[in-house]
């Protein structure tokens, strides 16, 4: 993997779930939450210490890639997480989706 920055490829599903956080007001403040961090992803990488990123060992990825998973909130109820995989190229992570961790 190559190191920061990297470019965000987003699913259909983190799209919709971006469309849904900019369609209300009252989940601005979450949106500009999401935003950050996938910001953080791209530019400084996943080694970001905000971020928490770490594999997740509950789910495999897409084709059973290791996903990983990353901290929008954290000491919050149901606190969002990014999910993510490395690729396809070294210097692209792909969102595979976004929001509360279950």
């Amino acid at each position: 993997m190559s190191a920061p920055p990297f470019a965000l490829l987003y699913t259909r599903e983190v799209e919709q779930v971006l469309e849904d956080l900019r369609a209300k007001q009252q989940y601005a403040a979450k949106l500009k939450k999401v935003r950050k961090a996938l910001r953080l992803l791209e530019q400084v990488g996943p080694g970001h210490p905000g971020l928490h990123s770490h594999r997740y060992q509950s789910v495999p990825g897409p084709g059973g890639a290791a996903l990983w998973e990353s901290y929008v909130e954290n000491k919050t109820p149901s606190a969002w997480r990014v999910w993510w995989i490395h690729g396809p190229r070294d210097d692209q992570l792909t969102i595979v989706t976004i929001g509360p961790h279950p």
